[in-house]
């Protein structure tokens, strides 16, 4: 470490928002703030609504306007796939005059920290020295996790295009990054496997330790519930199919049982087939609502890295009904953490069985909340982000 304080640009495309990408920048920030001086820079299409600005202590320094950069055509679509180092992956670019008022500064920050892979790939530099990347997902993780949904060949086809390509491109990413951070073991020794040798820096996602030891108060009739940030498609397709192919069942065994839907775009979800489904939105604490639930379920089949709404049910001691996918990252045992179960049929009969035998579902949520308070309260997690950091800079003075 240096004498001085050193300076951070915290790069960011999620500032503000509600999702668990934005819970993580926040936190990461707030640990970054202990060892120097951050400044903020968000790369958005518009300023964030006043509302959303207010929910959080940071100011943003910069706001860096982005524009489309689309791969048109086939040869355009043929270059992306083939060349791992073709800028402009996502297909959007930091706007011109963005990049002319950032450029000049970069050289002043002893750190800069991105937030998600999708931030960096906007400029049009590929190498950052003294760099911080924070994957929160893994793109061909993503994509090769899609192919559990996919069953037209054109997008089976489509989907194992992309997991090609971005594999190609995440293989480069010791080239381009002084340290990575992932937020699983699991990521970190995919990352390894595939022959990234750059320092690799597990930060979990994590929630808010409550003030108190949660209580729970379980309400009749039970109530199933979900949360998530319905835009996002994972969370959108988990929900849905387990509307159509797992809620039908569940209310053949608990006709009363309701299913409660909390965060912004829940009320978009496609109910008409569904009785006894409660869309309630976005929730400024959703506490109080949670500790009514029997059960939080989290559907999820396709995605990459972790769901901060575990680590969320798990610090309120909500037992988890999960698929292995949704539990990602986490070193979930069944019947120890959360009752684990992928087919429609076994996880409407873990909803059931949650509600039908609530003592052990209680076991299972006090079981999971002492690992919560272990391993993903933001305090224990914060030494991880120290860690990384600090890795950064003793690499630059020694390079």
């Amino acid at each position: 470490m240096q004498d001085r304080s050193p300076r951070i640009l915290y790069v960011t495309r999620v500032w503000p928002s509600e999702n668990g990408a934005f819970l993580r920048s926040l936190n990461v920030l707030r640990a970054l703030q202990e060892i120097g001086s951050v400044e903020v820079a968000a790369l958005d299409d518009g300023a964030p609504s006043q509302d959303a600005a207010s929910r959080t202590e940071f100011d943003v320094a910069h706001f860096l306007d982005v524009r489309p950069q689309p791969n048109k055509g086939f040869v355009d679509k043929l270059r992306w796939t083939l060349d791992p180092r073709r800028q402009y992956p996502n297909g959007w670019a930091i706007s011109d005059e963005a990049i002319s008022r950032v450029l000049p500064r970069l050289t002043s920050f002893d750190l800069i920290w991105f937030s998600t892979l999708h931030s960096p790939d906007m400029f049009p530099i590929t190498v950052w020295p003294r760099s911080v990347l924070d994957i929160d997902d893994l793109p061909s993780t993503h994509s090769r996790s899609s192919l559990n949904i996919k069953h037209g060949l054109s997008e089976r086809l489509l989907a194992r295009r992309n997991t090609f390509a971005w594999r190609r491109r995440e293989r480069l990413l010791g080239q381009r990054f002084t340290v990575l951070c992932v937020c699983s073991e699991e990521d970190r020794r995919y990352l390894t496997r595939i022959g990234v040798q750059t320092p690799v820096h597990v930060i979990p996602n994590a929630f808010e330790r409550p003030v108190g030891e949660p209580v729970r108060n379980p309400v009749t009739p039970p109530r199933i519930g979900f949360i998530g940030f319905f835009n996002y498609f994972p969370n959108r397709d988990g929900i849905q199919w387990f509307l159509d192919q797992c809620w039908p069942q569940i209310r053949a065994d608990v006709p009363d049982a309701r299913l409660r839907l909390i965060g912004e775009g829940s009320d978009a979800i496609r109910t008409f087939a569904a009785t006894n489904v409660d869309a309630l939105g976005w929730l400024a604490d959703p506490s109080d609502e949670i500790g009514t639930w029997s059960v939080m379920v989290v559907p999820i089949r396709m995605g990459a890295g972790t769901r901060v709404k575990i680590a969320q049910a798990f610090s309120l001691k909500c037992p988890v009904v999960s698929t292995t996918l949704g539990a990602h990252g986490y070193g979930a045992v069944n019947e120890r953490d959360m009752l684990l179960a992928d087919t429609a049929t076994s996880i409407s009969a873990a909803c059931v069985r949650a509600i039908r035998e609530p003592a052990l579902a209680a076991e299972i949520a006090e079981k999971a909340w002492r690992r919560y308070l272990d391993n993903w309260t933001w305090e224990a997690v914060r030494p991880r982000v120290w860690a990384a950091a600090k890795d950064c800079l003793r690499l630059r003075v020694g390079a």
